[in-house]
């Protein structure tokens, strides 16, 4: 069985101690505060400019997650790389699904939509999807990568499912959890926990060293 890892583990969140950033600037185009808060704690030199609502729109009934999110980080950073100047910056867009037996589980609508999705997922295994793309306007140069983690929610009480929703914290979250501020019944089984939370910045290093 795997060692649980709960949210409560704020280190797994923090970059190793000999990790040196890549000192190229970034341009992160999303709205998150959760990227923006793991991009400056691994030490990235970044400026936000944000993506319009239309470039994180569109899903298509015949695409897979990792399809989907891979379109769509692809659309925020093809919108934004037209707002910035030729320079040696490079476009950072990431997008990131929960998935079900082949659903996607994208922001809760309200809070009765939050609940419906807890109680599809309870005691369940399911998967975080994120699409993360890098892109150059100086050099034309462009990738796209996806990760996955894989999580389970245990069993839980109607009351502690009422605790929960009374916090918010599922408000924005896809799958209404945030892994960084979730429950305790909320566990990584494998993959990247900085994924889940909406950035996987193993994959991000690894992806700007083949840039």
């Amino acid at each position: 069985m795997p060692a649980e890892i709960t949210p409560q583990h704020d280190d797994l969140f923090l970059p190793p101690k000999d990790f040196v950033p890549d000192p190229r600037p970034i341009i992160l185009a999303s709205s998150s505060p959760r990227r923006r808060k793991l991009l400056s704690q691994y030490g990235y030199r970044f400026e936000v400019i944000e993506p319009d609502p239309a470039a994180e729109c569109g899903i298509c009934s015949r695409e897979t997650p990792p399809e989907l999110v891979a379109r769509l980080a692809f659309q925020k950073a093809a919108d934004v790389i037209q707002k910035i100047d030729v320079d040696q910056r490079i476009v950072l867009a990431c997008d990131t699904v929960a998935e079900y037996a082949g659903m996607v589980l994208g922001k809760p609508n309200n809070v009765d939509h939050a609940r419906e999705m807890l109680l599809r997922l309870k005691g369940r295994e399911h998967r975080v999807y994120s699409g993360l793309c890098l892109w150059s306007r100086a050099s034309a140069n462009r990738i796209i990568q996806v990760d996955c983690s894989t999580l389970v929610l245990k069993n839980f009480t109607d009351e502690q499912l009422d605790e929960y929703l009374a916090t918010d914290l599922w408000v924005g979250k896809a799958g209404s959890l945030g892994f960084q501020d979730g429950p305790p019944w909320l566990t990584l089984l494998k993959g990247s926990p900085t994924n889940v939370v909406g950035l996987p910045m193993e994959l991000l290093s690894q992806t700007l060293k083949n840039f």
